[in-house]
């Protein structure tokens, strides 16, 4: 009967359709016209849902592939829950972990035990990946009680899955099955293995790399790893986390609860300050052997660039030397000259949205000596105001510019390279849900910039979340290119700084309308953000990376 039909809007392709009450979302992308990408889930009132959903009342709906990054995470989901499942085929003993990303799309991972992965054991790995894919095996999610979960992970030994649930507790919890293989990915999947038809899996450091579709070419995988030094960096903060036995967040949510936030914030800081002093060292015998005067400081979005040149300026003063900072977002053109991206949008990730002739201009002078005045951008405003006093170098200083082009060539064409100290900054995190689900950088660079933006930029989650995709396209084309010709790489993620960020967040986060696109990203990091046990920030030292996000700083900015 007519009564039992749903109205549907269609925003693909603008169309309206009439269907049956309890219609899946799988029926009705079958009424697209061909995709040059498969279906992997829709936007249903802007919120993301798998093809599974079914339709109940009247709907906006959005249907998604790999080549949005909705998409492209649910593929990258999916993939890991068939690794999972080949790996315990492969190596029942041995427990596998997701431990980070790595190049365009891909993921390091590593088997618990295993000393080395050999070829032969990445063939057998990438042949069972390409059985079960091959078998199409359907993906299902259900909604149990807790306790029902709990027991099931327990059959299966996964202690990290379940120090989770312990540690926020709820009366009902979703589990994933894929034949015989059970877990849970923090977020939608695709409806069966068959939709990964592209990976490669070859051996890297102790354990494997997998790569993964790319979003700007789903049908390709890049294989081609040129990032030593940035797994070099997360090798060695995870080995730490481990070693402080706090690797998930179900441990750190076990500390706060049980009265150990204050101590594990002061180690998480100390590691920090050993970073600080270890690289002014290294800046201070570049200075002394090649005459080093420039320090270049890059990173993506947040990571903590000006807090970080701020305390390694202070660990240089005590080796004797004269930091002189200088940021780059203060050679911003006037907001109205910014270039703009292919969406229209400000593109303020373009080395062309800064005044290259006049950043240029200053630097020559200053090498020389000369007393310049210096600009002074208002966010604000969008304009260029200006610094009451002069800058001037003398033969102590050392120039400390941060912003994110600080490793792009083009930037400082006329300073000799020896006398260049490059760094790399990100907030590499590695801490993870748990052993197969890892928490995504960018991410946490989102939650830290959300908070900071609403703080002290005037500007409200929606036009933070609203901008953020131009800012990881202007990250992908601008500065990871370069992260890899640093001198040195820093890591700026603090294991616990989720769990302070999530209070925060959450508010400004709640204030997303439903009727704009981006409230399904505001609510997938409610969702994410309700993992997390909130830990208290009075003990956080006022000169903590942190505190250039949350407040409370003693730098000024």
């Amino acid at each position: 009967m007519k009564k039992d039909l749903i109205r549907v809007i269609c925003e693909n392709n603008q169309a309206i359709w009439q269907v049956p009450f309890g219609t899946p979302l799988a029926a009705l992308a079958t009424r697209l016209e061909e995709q040059p990408h498969p279906v992997l889930a829709a936007m249903v009132n802007n919120r993301i849902k798998e093809l599974s959903y079914r339709i109940y009342t009247p709907v906006t709906i959005r249907f998604i592939d790999a080549t949005s990054f909705a998409g492209i995470r649910v593929l990258q989901r999916t993939a890991w829950f068939i690794l999972q499942m080949a790996a315990a085929r492969c190596y029942p003993d041995r427990k596998l972990y997701i431990r980070h990303s790595m190049g365009q799309s891909g993921f390091y991972c590593e088997l618990e035990g295993l000393e080395q992965l050999t070829a032969t054991d990445a063939e057998r790995l990438s042949d069972e990946i390409r059985r079960i894919t091959q078998a199409d095996l359907c993906i299902e999610r259900e909604k149990l009680r807790t306790e029902e979960v709990r027991a099931r992970y327990a059959e299966r030994g996964f202690e990290d899955k379940i120090e989770l649930l312990d540690s926020c507790p709820r009366l009902y919890s979703d589990l994933y099955t894929m034949g015989d293989e059970i877990g849970y990915f923090y977020g939608a999947l695709a409806p069966s293995s068959g939709y990964l038809k592209h990976f490669c899996l070859r051996p890297y450091h102790k354990g494997f790399y997998i790569g993964l579709p790319l979003r700007t070419n789903p049908t390709t995988v890049c294989c081609e790893l040129h990032q030593e030094k940035m797994a070099d960096v997360f090798n060695e903060y995870q080995s730490w986390v481990d070693m402080m036995g706090m690797p998930t967040i179900g441990a750190i949510n076990s500390r706060i609860r049980n009265g150990m936030a204050g101590s594990m914030i002061k180690v998480a800081e100390a590691f920090h300050e050993r970073k600080f002093v270890w690289i002014a060292d290294q800046i201070y015998e570049a200075n002394r052997t090649k005459g080093t005067r420039l320090v270049l400081i890059s990173g993506p979005s947040s990571s903590g660039k000006t807090t970080s040149s701020k305390r390694l300026s202070i660990q240089l003063g005590v080796l004797g030397l004269k930091p002189v900072m200088l940021s780059l977002d203060d050679y911003f053109v006037d907001r109205d000259k910014t270039p703009l991206d292919e969406s229209g949008e400000y593109d303020f990730e373009a080395l062309e949205a800064i005044d290259l002739d006049l950043f240029n201009d200053h630097l020559q002078r200053l090498m020389q000596g000369e007393a310049v005045e210096i600009p002074r951008y208002d966010f604000i405003s969008g304009r260029r105001q200006w610094h009451e006093k002069p800058l001037q170098l003398d033969d102590r200083s050392v120039l400390v510019i941060e912003g994110i082009h600080g490793l792009n060539p083009r930037l400082t064409p006329s300073i000799p390279d020896h006398q260049k100290f490059r760094i790399y900054i990100s907030c590499l995190t590695s801490v993870a849900m748990d052993n197969l689900s890892r928490i995504s950088t960018t991410d946490n660079r989102m939650l830290r910039r959300l908070v900071r933006d609403y703080r002290m930029r005037g500007a409200d989650a929606l036009s933070t979340l609203r901008r953020f995709p131009s800012v990881r396209r202007g990250e992908e084309r601008h500065i990871f290119p370069y992260q890899e010709e640093a001198d040195v790489m820093l890591n700026s993620s603090l294991f616990y700084e989720l769990s302070v960020l999530k209070p925060f967040a959450e508010k400004i986060l709640r204030e997303v309308p439903d009727t704009e696109p981006e409230y399904n990203e505001a609510h997938r990091m409610l969702k994410f953000l309700d993992n997390f046990v909130p830990c208290p920030n009075d003990e956080i030292p006022q000169t903590s990376v942190l505190r250039e996000f949350i407040g409370g700083s003693t730098f000024k900015y």
